[in-house]
């Protein structure tokens, strides 16, 4: 977070008498050293490509001798992926003999920084080195592309030029490119040294480092508790934020899907909950100061590494949910699917309290609410990267149809309606437990559902024929059961499900879920 303007003047001072600097504005001069005065400062935006792609790459076939698994190869990948962005523009400073405050912000897929344009020719070499292994090490899946611009005009303007830059690099990716270029790559998951790097350094022991580091003799590489240039991970304020929780297995190491499916109550299955805070690059792009958008990347980032980690040791989760990764704007969790909806509901509550406590004051909807999405695996042994996959692409269709909104149980429903669904799939589990009703009754309420969607003319609008039999059925779920507490139960559901009215009854959508939801929970 960028901090007072008095915090900053004082730093600024003191800087100048060690001869480093902080951070400053895009209008005010850097001194690097007393007396000397930089020329010209440039701008240097990197960003990381083709994240999505390389962590949906399938496992390597067949049992590998280091004993690949997928999801600890899934979690490897996320984890270098995702500290790229925050080791090399550490290391490119350290190696070029530059203050640390010259790094804007880092992390979330991409990184900007402050430099003497003097550097320029130096640090492009630098990251030439760092793209040619990263390019190696995934298969050609990712790509680390950078644009430069001068310290010149408003934010906005500079922005626009960095952005034109990324633009040219992407439509012409052969431009200065060395000669092997276009050589085929190995097919992912036959190189056996490449995908044993992300299980041996990012795996279960990763959970334990305190560094990690980086040497100019694998510039694409990210190292662990080594290298000729190291940084905390924990125990400091200049810490890299890194959500790492796994669940434990039941002997040593990270606990696999099936174990974790077991976990679950009910039936025993387990899925992957993806999230994506909505409209974060429009708001990104209203930003109109280079200390806006500092601070607001620094706010997403911390957040999601450091509320999901938190949240994912409390009791309730910590043995059912393990990280995939966190981003600046968007994150993904994989484990039992009753804890994955629970984690869901407070991520969104803690976002919501987080926009009112820091962006209250801006102005938009942009990049204040977030959308999620469930996807639950077919079997148990199901790979981590299909479900994983599934996830994203019913994401996209939640982000598409609107905003603020979660797709679980193959529903779109706003948060509001998932509120009232966890209400009423308690009571429907109660009608089960308390009153004697079968569980095969909760399947025969979800058909009222599917043939509201199949029925023509008034049913293709989510109603239904002979409501009344609806009514019917739920008044004999309990046979003898004449108390008044059932008959308040049995008009709750009623109201919660059809509305109030028998003869205008129409199939509210939080409903679904909730049938979907206490149907999981009353299977064994």
């Amino acid at each position: 977070m960028v901090p007072p303007k008095a915090v900053r003047r004082r730093g600024n001072a003191e800087a100048e008498e060690r001869g480093t600097c902080c951070f400053a504005p895009a209008c005010v001069r850097v001194k690097f050293s007393v007396g000397h005065r930089m020329s010209v400062q440039i701008f240097l935006q990197g960003h990381v490509f083709g994240i999505e792609d390389f962590l949906r790459l399938p496992a390597p076939s067949g049992e590998a001798p280091w004993g690949v698994c997928g999801e600890n190869l899934i979690i490897g990948r996320s984890r270098w992926a995702s500290l790229l962005t925050e080791v090399l523009p550490r290391a490119l400073l350290e190696e070029l003999g530059l203050p640390k405050a010259l790094l804007g912000s880092s992390g979330g897929r991409q990184f900007l920084l402050i430099l003497p344009g003097e550097t320029r020719e130096a640090a492009g070499e630098f990251l030439e080195k760092a793209a040619a292994e990263i390019r190696d090490l995934s298969g050609g899946a990712l790509r680390l592309l950078w644009a430069a611009t001068e310290n010149l005009g408003d934010w906005a303007v500079v922005r626009r030029r960095l952005r034109d830059g990324f633009a040219g690099r992407l439509d012409h990716p052969a431009a200065g490119a060395p000669e092997d270029f276009f050589e085929p790559f190995e097919q992912a998951g036959e190189a056996g040294h490449e995908w044993n790097y992300f299980v041996s350094v990012f795996g279960p022991a990763f959970n334990e480092a305190k560094t990690v580091g980086w040497s100019p003799e694998t510039p694409g590489r990210v190292l662990a508790g080594e290298g000729k240039h190291q940084w905390p991970l924990t125990d400091s304020r200049e810490a890299i934020p890194l959500a790492r929780h796994t669940a434990p297995a039941d002997g040593a190491g990270i606990a696999d899907p099936p174990a974790l499916a077991s976990r679950a109550e009910g039936r025993k299955v387990w899925g992957v909950l993806r999230g994506d805070v909505d409209n974060f690059e429009f708001r990104i792009r209203r930003l109109t100061t280079i200390e806006e958008h500092v601070k607001l990347s620094l706010l997403y980032r911390r957040f999601f590494a450091g509320e999901l980690e938190v949240l994912c040791s409390l009791p309730e989760f910590w043995q059912k949910v393990s990280i995939i990764y966190t981003g600046g704007n968007d994150f993904a969790v994989f484990g039992a699917w009753d804890a994955l909806i629970a984690l869901a509901r407070e991520v969104q509550r803690l976002f919501h309290r987080f926009n009112e406590e820091n962006l209250k004051e801006i102005p938009g909807a942009e990049g204040k609410t977030i959308s999620m999405a469930l996807a639950m695996a077919p079997e148990p042994e199901t790979p981590l990267v299909e479900v994983f996959g599934e996830a994203g692409r019913r994401l996209e269709y939640a982000k598409a149809a609107g905003r603020d909104c979660f797709h679980v149980f193959g529903h779109l429903v706003e948060w509001r309606q998932l509120a009232q669904a966890a209400e009423l799939h308690e009571n429907l589990e109660r009608l089960v437990t308390e009153f004697g009703g079968s569980p095969s009754l909760l399947g025969d309420l979800i058909r009222f559902y599917r043939r509201a969607g199949t029925a023509a003319g008034s049913a293709a609008e989510g109603r239904f024929h002979r409501p009344w039999r609806y009514h019917r059925r739920l008044s004999l779920v309990a046979a003898g059961a004449r108390d008044r507490e059932y008959q308040r139960l049995r008009s709750r559901l009623v109201a919660d499900l059809i509305g109030k009215s028998a003869a205008q009854a129409k199939l509210r959508p939080g409903g679904r879920v909730a049938l979907e939801w206490a149907k999981l929970l009353s299977e064994d």
